[in-house]
């Protein structure tokens, strides 16, 4: 098994990405890509990310399995210059982790076994569906954050919006336009807790999908150029 990645930023932005959801994962090494499916240890979110193996320029795996810590794996990535090349192999229970650049250097990171059991991605049907630009759907839960710990996903008359509302305060961000599609209709609530960190994807990607219902889990995906993160998100219900 060997792996040899030109663009060494493009995993390491990924894995910096799925860090903030789960600490240990399952990178699995299939046909047709490098993939990770994980639930953060609340069992309230799920990570999703493909790197299809079109980006490296050495894939020869087949269906291996990785346990990894992903803060160790991100610090190692993370040393990787712009100009670099990584190459990953297996090596007596470890993960031989090859940075080229100026100098050749030498990583081994400790192969793990992962307690949580393999997640299966949903099928949700969902009653609202937007696609639009990453940076202003980041704001405007940026926004929301400042007042709030949950904001509302509302899509009704074919404007979307996204409101945070706290004690004393609110911000309520409005979306409609020709270069966005929208569809449906629906509302729902979402922990900000999760959405900012969520919302780090918007570096790999110019294009956001937002699908929800009422008091439905949510579905973002970030479908980067030459790979994609999504999420899965369960719905805050609350009593009002």
């Amino acid at each position: 098994m060997i792996l040899k990645l030109d663009d060494p930023k493009l995993m390491s932005d990924a894995v910096g990405i799925v860090s903030e959801i789960v600490g240990e994962v399952r990178i699995k090494l299939l046909e047709d890509g490098m993939s990770i499916i994980a639930v953060d240890p609340a069992n309230v979110a799920l990570v999703i990310f493909k790197l299809p193996k079109e980006n490296f320029s050495q894939y020869d795996a087949g269906n291996e399995t990785w346990g990894v810590n992903l803060d160790d794996l991100k610090k190692i990535l993370k040393r990787a210059g712009a100009a670099g090349s990584v190459v990953f192999e297996e090596d007596e229970g470890k993960l031989k982790i090859t940075i080229f650049d100026k100098v050749k250097r030498t990583f081994k990171l400790a192969l793990i076994e992962v307690s949580s059991e393999d997640k299966d991605i949903p099928e949700l049907n969902f009653g609202a569906r937007v696609e639009m630009g990453a940076y202003g759907f980041s704001q405007a839960v940026e926004d929301a954050n400042i007042v709030a710990d949950s904001c509302a996903f509302s899509m009704k008359d074919g404007i979307f919006s996204v409101e945070g509302s706290g004690n004393l305060n609110s911000a309520k961000a409005e979306f409609s336009g020709e270069e966005m599609e929208l569809f449906g209709t629906g509302r729902s609530k979402y922990s900000l807790e999760y959405l900012m960190k969520f919302v780090k994807a918007a570096k790999i990607s110019s294009r956001v999908v937002v699908n929800f219902s009422d008091d439905y889990p949510l579905r973002l995906d970030f479908p980067g150029e030459k790979m994609g993160i999504g999420f899965v998100l369960a719905p805050r219900v609350e009593n009002d």
